[in-house]
């Protein structure tokens, strides 16, 4: 039952978690905020939102470690496992993109993350210093994009095709709609993964396995989906800056963000797995993203099998731990 239950609670945190995107980006968009804005930060806070309810419950249930694991695991299954799979179906043209700036601040991101993390806890005091880091760089991106929108001539083309590519966009959905996907999202997401947690927590006791592997496995591959499927859509549209700037912004959004606003509701202990193991495999599966960033290498189906299969390793280690 606890399975069923997982996987309903699952199925609620993405459907909620779409739901409110849309329906956020869309009431943005009638407010007047411009579309280039309104992908940088609403869209990124909106498919966060399943992992920032899962954090606050977790925490206010006693269960911080699946908190912490479903951060680690989440940001460790996008790079193998998000970017790996896909290209088993379609090789990635990542050669073409040009994501060198935001790469960087997500490999600060894990680095600031791990220096925190060796306090020992995630208190308020981290939790502000990750919440700065992120307010810099989402003002980093604002500019950037409010400079290269006045530095292009066709600008009204520039947003309308960010527009066409931002996920639930529709310029003339009624307003009825968009309360309606706001009142889902907002409902769907706490009751999501009050059964989603619930429902971890007492697989770990039945099993007898520790809450942190729950995080590492069940959650936090569970919570990748989104972005796995967005990732799959893109490597099939051969739209490879998409897919890594859907894994990179994640990532860096899941340090600075998730953890950062629930340490604020209550202090996340960092178990000694985290610091002897899971965090190093963190930031080595980022550095993995190298070749493909600075050397123009395309992540092609020989990559996607290596990436997959370490991720496979990983969680058989995790799991067997």
């Amino acid at each position: 039952m606890d399975w069923l239950l997982a996987a309903l609670g699952l199925v609620i945190l993405l459907l909620a978690g779409d739901s409110l995107v849309r329906g956020a980006v869309n009431l943005a968009l009638r407010m007047g905020i411009p579309a280039l804005i309104v992908s940088l930060t609403i869209v990124a806070f909106g498919t966060s939102a399943p992992e920032l309810l899962i954090a606050i419950k977790a925490v206010f249930e006693g269960a911080p470690d699946i908190a912490m694991g479903n951060v680690v695991g989440s940001n460790t299954a996008n790079i193998l496992m998000v970017l790996g799979f896909p290209a088993l179906l379609a090789a990635m043209h990542t050669s073409e993109c040009d994501t060198r700036k935001n790469y960087l601040y997500m490999i600060a991101s894990s680095v600031l993350f791990i220096g925190l993390a060796f306090r020992g806890v995630f208190d308020a005091l981290a939790g502000l210093v990750l919440l700065a880091a992120l307010a810099a760089v989402l003002a980093d991106s604002v500019l950037h994009a409010s400079r290269h929108r006045r530095e292009t001539r066709a600008a009204a083309a520039l947003e309308d095709d960010v527009l066409e590519e931002l996920e639930g966009a529709d310029p003339e959905l009624p307003w009825w709609k968009i309360v309606v996907f706001l009142v889902l999202g907002l409902v769907g997401l706490p009751l999501g993964a009050d059964i989603l947690v619930n429902s971890a927590v007492n697989i770990a006791r039945e099993f007898g396995v520790t809450e942190t592997v729950i995080g590492l496995t069940l959650v936090a591959l569970g919570t990748s989906l989104p972005e796995l499927a967005t990732t799959v859509m893109a490597a099939l549209r051969r739209q490879a800056d998409v897919a890594l700037g859907n894994v990179i912004g994640s990532n860096m959004f899941n340090l600075l963000a998730i953890i950062g606003l629930t340490s604020l509701f209550g202090d996340i202990p960092v178990d000694n797995q985290f610091l002897r193991f899971d965090l190093w495999v963190m930031l080595a599966s980022s550095l993995l993203l190298v070749p493909f960033v600075f050397f123009k290498q395309d992540i092609t189906r020989i990559w996607g099998i290596v990436l997959v299969a370490l991720y496979v390793s990983y969680i058989s280690v995790v799991v067997m731990a």
